[in-house]
């Protein structure tokens, strides 16, 4: 692991359509996307996507399969 991941803390972000990045915690957010809640090292952060994200299809696309 490199120092620079080491020393910055990262946050877990969604946008609407439910998909995820990581976002360093102390930059401002990009339009469409929000805070998730879990922040920590970038392989933690990359750790609970992994764990969380199961679906990896639009929020939009998973609507409009279900009709």
């Amino acid at each position: 692991m490199s120092s620079e991941n080491q020393k910055n803390e990262y946050a877990v972000v969604i946008n609407h359509e439910e998909q995820y990045s990581i976002w360093l915690a102390d930059k401002e957010l990009p339009l469409g996307w929000r805070l998730e809640g879990t922040k920590g090292t970038k392989e933690a952060c990359l750790a609970h996507i992994e764990e969380v994200w199961t679906d990896m299809r639009p929020l939009s696309l998973r609507q409009k399969l279900e009709n």
